[in-house]
């Protein structure tokens, strides 16, 4: 039986293995802490991949800033965390696919990269804008609990720091930057390849989140920066200009491989076409046919039904040739006017034009809503309280997830704040019969003990996004009746905590033999059968909305994931009728408790047992 390593994914050690796929000349073994790690010879790698090295004082183009080196680090270091589930504030636990995550999102990131990477469609997110006024995440873990409190003054209920980082500030753009970059880093493998992220942002910062996106995901994934109307009338109080849209911007994880599905066309769009000339293959719209600049041997004449002659405007020529010209002509694809005298035009029919329409990058206020309207809508589900100031238009994200979504696909919010993205999925799921799931990560950021939410009874905002999901969801299925009768409105809480393993898991070698027998178990006497499941649901990449039951195997508790993909059972005295009931199931994974086995003689034929009923199993223990 192999041991489960109970940790996050180690980035590091899993870009040297693609390394060494490539270059395995310059990978090497190195011993640490008792422990075979490889490691990079970069020497090696840079006479690999230049012809020519270039000199570590050259200048060259880069961008910048201090503690860049730290927070590439920080993106890369697994950690000892796990996600425990919370079935009491979760709303059909069971069925539902969808998830609401609480805790500091760049662990929780962490945490998803062996389960999610390479399974999120699309992934929307709108960080804190760094405007001096909100909370950016702080992942300097080097300052003590006082030094922390004595700058901040900000905790939440699991001890996630947030720092206000005001203008003052001497690293006023850095501590942003060093906050946004290693949660890119990580969000960027969890992204399909056919993936998109969309990140809302103002001003502040607009210029270094392009940069660093063109650094992740590359400059030419770049699709664009979308200008999001998001106020309607002016604030005369502005000295200036008063500003009036936000950011939206759009990269692709491999633009190759993206399908946009345009926007619905409107009965306005559609309002366009017609049919003066009857014709049988239905109502059509003229487009020009002249195009610029000039390319003579696409200039000739053509003869109006009237007898006109007719060349293109000056500096122009026609848009096809002469011939496919004729062609179009025999085939009534030219249009001159009802009295057959004008400048030639194309015919195109509605039957043939694509079903989604071209977005452009300017979206009004009249199309996706405002933030006023937002919040009034917002206020309206929780009865006339407003709790957030600015959210995002419902209809906003909306459009975002119409445009690159499947109908069976999974759309990623790691900074939730009131759970618009969530909502917004539910009513499209409504709307087009979908089946998208959604999942919501959020730290749970204190509420102020003086705001309307704080009096209303929610200490934190997760309290409020959940919440918001709850009457959302039940709003969308009354308004859809039978259309949205299967709809998933679900969700599953986990929550962010410390490992479910005690410290002699990961380090053996600092305990000794008198210690470990006395402690007995390497499992926190607080933690669940659940608990113990998703930590191994985590570190085996099982779906986290995977389906669970339970059974009872001579008086022991089993867990099946997934109708046998992984079965576990964490009991203790674990006795070979259990273990061969289990193997005849014959999963893919079998997972049981290192100190769980009866007897000497269990654990004797545990081996035999899976070879005889199901040799393929992969055994594990905690």
């Amino acid at each position: 039986m192999d041991k489960l390593k109970m940790t996050s994914m180690d980035k590091v050690q899993s870009n040297v293995e693609k390394i060494k796929a490539l270059f395995p000349n310059a990978v090497t073994e190195v011993v640490r802490n008792g422990k075979v790690e490889l490691k990079v010879d970069f020497e090696v790698l840079k006479q690999e991949l230049a012809n020519e090295l270039i000199d570590d004082k050259e200048q060259r183009y880069q961008f910048t800033w201090p503690d860049k080196q730290k927070s590439i680090l920080l993106a890369n270091t697994p950690i000892n965390k796990t996600l425990r589930p919370c079935k009491e504030e979760s709303v059909d636990f069971d069925n539902t696919q969808n998830l609401y995550i609480e805790g500091d999102n760049l662990e929780v990131l962490k945490l998803l990269q062996e389960t999610y990477l390479g399974k999120i469609k699309m992934i929307y997110i709108d960080p804190p804008y760094n405007t001096g006024n909100d909370f950016v995440y702080n992942d300097d873990f080097a300052q003590s609990s006082d030094e922390y409190m004595e700058n901040s003054g900000q905790y939440d209920d699991y001890g996630n720091r947030l720092a206000q980082n005001t203008e003052s500030n001497g690293r006023f753009h850095t501590d942003w930057l060093n906050m946004i970059y290693p949660r890119l880093r990580l969000a960027k493998d969890l992204l399909t390849d056919d993936g998109i992220i969309f990140i809302s942002i103002d001003d502040n910062e607009q210029e270094n989140l392009k940069k660093i996106c063109d650094e992740i995901l590359g400059e030419s994934n770049f699709l664009a920066q979308v200008i999001w109307e998001r106020a309607y009338s002016p604030v005369n109080l502005k000295k200036h200009f008063s500003e009036c849209h936000d950011y939206i911007l759009c990269y692709a994880k491999n633009i190759e491989n993206l399908v946009c599905n345009g926007l619905p066309r409107s009965g306005e769009a559609n309002e366009r076409y017609s049919n003066p000339d009857n014709d049988p293959r239905g109502v059509w719209k003229s487009s020009d046919m002249s195009v610029g600049p000039r390319v003579e041997k696409n200039v000739y004449e053509i003869i109006a039904p009237s007898g006109r002659s007719i060349y293109p405007p000056s500096g122009r020529c026609w848009r096809v040739s002469e011939e496919k010209f004729k062609e179009l002509l025999a085939d009534n694809r030219i249009w001159f006017g009802t009295d057959g005298n004008n400048v030639p035009a194309t015919k195109r029919f509605l039957s043939e034009v694509k079903d989604g329409m071209t977005p452009m990058t300017i979206w009004k206020y009249t199309e996706v809503g405002h933030s006023q309207d937002a919040a009034k809508k917002l206020m309206a589900i929780f009865d006339g309280k407003a709790f957030f100031d600015y959210p995002k238009s419902v209809d906003l994200i909306k459009r975002c997830v119409q445009l690159y979504s499947t109908k069976e696909c999974v759309v990623l919010d790691f900074f939730s704040g009131s759970a618009t993205t969530a909502h917004a999925v539910m009513q499209l799921n409504a709307e087009d019969g979908g089946n998208r799931k959604f999942i919501m990560v959020q730290l749970p950021e204190l509420c102020d003990e003086k705001s309307e939410a704080y009096k209303a009874g929610y200490k934190n905002i997760c309290e409020i996004g959940k919440e918001r999901i709850r009457r959302a969801g039940k709003k969308i299925k009354e308004e859809n009746g039978e259309k949205a009768q299967y709809l998933d409105i679900g969700f599953r809480v986990l929550k962010l905590d410390s490992s479910n393993m005690k410290d002699v898991y990961y380090k053996p070698e600092e305990y000794d033999q008198i210690m470990i027998g006395d402690m007995q178990d390497n499992i926190k006497s607080d933690r669940t059968e659940l608990d113990l499941l998703f930590q191994v649901m985590l570190e085996l990449g099982k779906p986290l909305s995977a389906k669970i039951t339970q059974k009872v195997i001579a008086g022991k508790s089993v867990v099946n994931v997934d109708d046998g993909d992984l079965i576990a059972c964490f009991e203790d005295n674990i006795t070979a009728e259990i273990v061969t009931e289990i193997a005849k199931v014959k999963p893919l994974y079998a997972v049981f408790r290192d100190s769980g086995l009866s007897s000497d003689s269990v654990a004797a034929n545990f081996e035999q047992i899976f070879a005889t009923y199901s040799p393929s199993t992969k055994r594990k223990v905690l």
